[in-house]
């Protein structure tokens, strides 16, 4: 009888460097590769029967994949918030930091090699836990082996408990909070290039998926770090209504237990504000950071 692969019962687990580490994820996750099909004609003049198109298979897309995980007070996640934010400079220049992924599940261990996070959302909604998804992309999957697969890396040790958090929100444009606080999001997204990989030689000897030509080599085009601060349109801040401004401070909190647990210190913002109407009427901060950081990292903590 066939065994099937169940996602809730599979586990995720990251390899960077020589450490391992089991990240508990939420069920919104996914992961997929496609091959890249090249058309041609073979209709001539001798032969006007040939109809359908023919068909080469060479060479495969880049892999992508996105999980969502809860950020909790243990911190066990903070690998996958340094793997969205920090360079990896080994090479002279600044790259995101590469790492491998398994998934193992029942039946199947899964691979996906050459990983980098390339989005990564965070959602500070009221009375709901703190949440990061994230999503990337992947020079190939493969499938390695059974359930039995032997992991490599050094099993990083995890907390015995996962208390995922329903933070205060506190925010501050210039050093003045924000009145009336509905909600705010953070967003940030790094955007690679593919270096292309595809030639005629080696092209040639293509013969199945297991000697395809792969995505290698990408380069980070630029880093995006942005979201939007909502609050409710009150007499309080209605001097306030449909501004903007070129250069600004914005700093995010979120705090647990009397203490700060995340922090975004965003310096040099722009942002522009808009109005919507609901049942109540609210105002929206549309922010963008424009300055150039050294490091992503030292600036969004947790």
């Amino acid at each position: 009888m066939a065994e099937y692969n169940f996602l809730k019962e599979s586990q995720l687990h990251i390899h960077y460097g020589s450490n391992r580490y089991n990240v508990k994820i939420t069920p919104s996750f996914s992961f997929s590769q496609t091959f890249a099909e090249d058309a041609y004609e073979v209709k001539t003049l001798h032969d006007q029967t040939k109809m359908f198109q023919g068909t080469s298979i060479t060479k495969a897309n880049p892999a992508n994949f996105s999980f969502a995980i809860h950020l909790t007070t243990e911190k066990d996640e903070n690998i996958v918030l340094d793997l969205l934010t920090d360079y990896d400079t080994t090479s002279g220049e600044q790259l995101l930091k590469s790492f491998d992924m398994y998934i193992v599940s029942s039946e199947s261990t899964l691979k996906l090699e050459g990983c980098v996070i390339t989005t990564g959302d965070f959602n500070f909604a009221k009375n709901s836990p703190l949440l990061l998804t994230v999503s990337g992309a992947a020079k190939k999957l493969s499938r390695v082996g059974d359930e039995n697969y032997s992991l490599p890396g050094n099993l990083q040790s995890a907390s015995t408990t996962r208390t995922p958090t329903k933070p205060l929100l506190d925010v501050e444009i210039d050093g003045s909070d924000v009145s009336n606080l509905v909600t705010a999001t953070l967003s940030v997204q790094n955007n690679i290039e593919w270096t292309p990989y595809e030639t005629l030689q080696a092209s040639l000897s293509v013969t199945s998926a297991s000697n395809a030509m792969y995505p290698s080599k990408y380069s980070l085009t630029d880093r995006v770090v942005s979201g939007n601060i909502t609050q409710f349109h009150t007499s309080g801040n209605s001097s306030e209504y449909q501004t903007f401004d070129t250069s600004t401070n914005i700093d995010i909190k979120t705090i647990v237990g009397g203490s700060t647990f995340f922090h975004a210190n965003l310096d040099g913002c722009m942002f522009t504000k808009r109005s919507s109407q609901g049942e109540v009427f609210t105002q929206t901060y549309d922010y963008r950071l424009v300055t150039s950081p050294s490091d992503l990292g030292t600036i969004i903590t947790y």
